[in-house]
């Protein structure tokens, strides 16, 4: 998994409120497990105005020039700006899978459905909730014709604006998972050597068990 400490990034202000997992990565493309080449697909139903499927090529699809991610300013963004319960509906992993393909890092927004949350946790992915004046503030400022760029500091737990510093609050155990890069896998092998000097006094006591 990518660690994330210290993130510099462009908002993209995504001006919605309950945003579900369908809608960031429709269900017609959830037939891979390879967590990547989902990024064309984000947002799919709002970013193109076509009907996508599954082996369209994205380049020859008829965009929404209308939808955030197809303005120029905000195609390189890497910190998404939404409003409240962002990620709600089905549990499904490929949401964060598509959102980190695409590029994004970092989430915004007053609030997060619970499973969605976790799941960016476990892809490499910040979600931060922030307070409603503080978004809207983030919204005026990133749709202004100058744009908005913060830094993000996970170890001192700052959103960074200019000369302005906003706190933040994380679950200290994610937080050390997220800068460290490590997956529920990357925890697990972590523990290798008592792993594997587990394995080895088992098959020494159990030897019938482990042929």
């Amino acid at each position: 998994m990518l660690p994330i400490n210290k993130h510099e990034g462009i908002v993209i202000p995504l001006d919605r409120a309950n945003v579900d997992t369908d809608a960031i990565i429709p269900k017609q493309f959830l037939k891979s497990i390879k967590k990547s080449g989902f990024g064309p697909n984000l947002f799919d139903g709002w970013r193109y105005l076509d009907q996508g499927e599954p082996g369209i090529n994205p380049t020859e699809r008829e965009p929404n020039p209308d939808f955030i991610l197809n303005k120029d300013s905000y195609r390189k963004g890497t910190i998404l700006l939404a409003r409240e319960n962002f990620g709600c509906g089905s549990s499904r992993e490929h949401a964060p899978w598509a959102l980190l393909d695409f590029g994004i890092r970092v989430i915004l927004a007053p609030s997060f459905a619970d499973i969605f949350y976790g799941n960016c946790f476990k892809n490499g992915i910040l979600p931060i909730e922030i307070n409603a004046e503080l978004t809207d503030l983030f919204f005026k400022k990133s749709l202004s014709e100058t744009g908005l760029k913060l830094m993000i500091d996970l170890e001192k737990q700052l959103i960074i604006d200019d000369n302005q510093k906003y706190d933040f609050k994380v679950d200290e155990f994610k937080k050390h998972c997220l800068i460290k890069g490590l997956d529920d896998i990357g925890l697990t092998l972590e523990n290798r050597e008592s792993i594997k000097d587990f394995e080895s006094k088992y098959s020494n006591q159990y030897p019938w068990l482990v042929k």
